[in-house]
């Protein structure tokens, strides 16, 4: 958790010619938000896609499928896109699922760091794994 916007930051710097896309969960992205003020001081074009579900939505997921339920993983956030704006970057929120991919191609055109926060909703996780059988053991 949290080294998706910093690895996004190297990769960026390794290959400048590269589009560069990180795609995160909420809670994760708190934990290292504040390195958009590092992308835009270097002026990285970068993209940060993240998972908003107010929760920390894979932890809570393992305690589901191994407590039957989780315990203590939800918060509140704030808003992405005022919070990216308020460093100098752009920001942009989905608010239907047709909205993803025109935002995602118009974000990857900007030449600076751009959030886009899009709401998820991990409740057919548990369904999902029970139409799929046991998980590997590597999985747990």
């Amino acid at each position: 958790m949290a080294w998706t916007v910093p690895g996004a930051i190297g990769a960026k710097i390794a290959r400048p010619d590269a589009k560069v896309l990180v795609a995160t969960g909420d809670g994760a992205f708190l934990m290292n938000s504040q390195e958009i003020e590092t992308a835009l001081r270097l002026k990285l074009s970068i993209v940060i896609l993240i998972w908003v579900d107010d929760a920390y939505g894979l932890i809570s997921w393992k305690m589901d499928l191994e407590l039957g339920k989780s315990v203590n993983t939800a918060f509140g956030n704030p808003d992405f896109v005022a919070y990216a704006e308020s460093y100098g970057a752009k920001g942009y929120l989905i608010t239907a699922a047709h909205e993803l991919q025109p935002t995602l191609v118009r974000a990857l055109e900007d030449q600076t760091v751009s959030v886009i926060a899009c709401p998820v909703d991990y409740s057919a996780n548990l369904e999902l794994i029970q139409s799929l059988g046991e998980l590997d053991e590597s999985l747990s």
